[in-house]
């Protein structure tokens, strides 16, 4: 990104791909850190697959939007899941191919992928 009008390009682009559906609880959300510390970090490609792999598999009953900081910046990109009924999950040190696998086997399988996790950090 170079310019601000690449920047309002983008933003034009992505409007419609993100962004919270009217009141829906039982819609699972996801929602990635963009703040400095993630955009810094690569949270922009985070983002971008997330969004792209929740359309191509057509999950229509996942939400994917953005946030500002989440407070945990030595391990961002941070992605959160939001589940109805659940605990929220926390991705950490997130990229692009581990976004990929987590919609595969999260939010299409329903199994969290405990590797990825904020509590995988501390085992």
């Amino acid at each position: 990104m170079k310019s601000l009008e690449e920047l309002r390009e983008i933003k034009e682009k992505m409007q419609g791909q993100i962004g919270v559906r009217a009141d829906s609880s039982n819609d699972t959300r996801v929602v990635v850190g963009m703040a400095t510390c993630g955009i810094a970090s690569g949270a922009r490609p985070v983002l971008n697959t997330l969004v792209e792999e929740v359309n191509k598999e057509k999950l229509e009953h996942v939400t994917v939007s953005q946030t500002g900081c989440i407070g945990l910046c030595q391990f961002e990109p941070i992605v959160e899941v939001f589940e109805p009924g659940k605990e929220k999950v926390t991705y950490v040190k997130m990229n692009p191919e581990k976004a990929a696998i987590v919609v595969e086997q999260h939010l299409k399988g329903g199994k969290p992928v405990a590797e990825y996790m904020l509590d995988a950090e501390y085992r």
